[in-house]
């Protein structure tokens, strides 16, 4: 069993922001799978199955608000039995460009406060993350009001491939693991930037 999750805000204020890009991506993912997500109040989720290339996978949207999401995302793990080598965070991160994706095995918070409360809530660095590039704000411009944003209608445009892209390497990532998924999607980002 597979466990993706993805970061986000709940509520409408926040449902297009460039901060919930994660939720964006899993419900990608259940949407090409035509799954529904159902409130868990246990893990204070929305959660959704999938066979993803004949395994077995949750998809998951923590409610607990961004810098609250190791709550949610150590009582996933306790509740589907997951070990950590089969869990994926997906979230955003302005230190890649727009539409840039990176996938690693481990790693630092980088920042970002959403993932910070997994590793202490997991007290492990060792699951795989998938982050995302929404870009860099303007110089001058606050942070938080800058991933709290939504797109651009530019950019908008752009979000649809992204999406496909997150979903593939997620797909990839079920079936192969990280490291393939690194070799193929992380040199992909590296192609587009050149």
């Amino acid at each position: 069993m597979k466990l993706i999750v993805g970061l986000g805000n709940p509520g409408e204020a926040y449902q297009d922001s460039r901060h919930n890009i994660g939720f964006l991506a899993v419900e990608a993912l259940a949407k090409t799978y035509r799954a529904r997500f159902v409130k868990n109040n246990l893990t204070r989720s929305l959660c959704a199955r999938v066979k993803i290339r004949g395994c077995s996978a949750i998809l998951a949207m923590p409610h607990t608000f961004m810098n609250l999401s190791g709550n949610a995302t150590r009582a996933l793990v306790k509740k589907y039995k997951i070990d950590l080598a089969d869990l994926l965070v997906v979230y955003d991160d302005l230190d890649l460009e727009l539409g840039r994706i990176k996938i690693r095995p481990s790693g630092s918070s980088g920042g970002h406060r959403g993932l910070e409360s997994i590793i202490e809530s997991l007290k492990s660095q060792d699951f795989t993350r998938l982050r995302i590039g929404i870009g860099r704000q303007a110089i001058g411009t606050d942070t938080a009001g800058y991933v709290l944003s939504g797109f651009k209608d530019n950019e908008k445009k752009q979000l649809k491939d992204i999406l496909r892209e997150v979903v593939l390497c997620c797909e990839l990532w079920v079936s192969e693991g990280t490291l393939k998924s690194m070799n193929i999607f992380n040199r992909k980002a590296k192609k587009q930037k050149s």
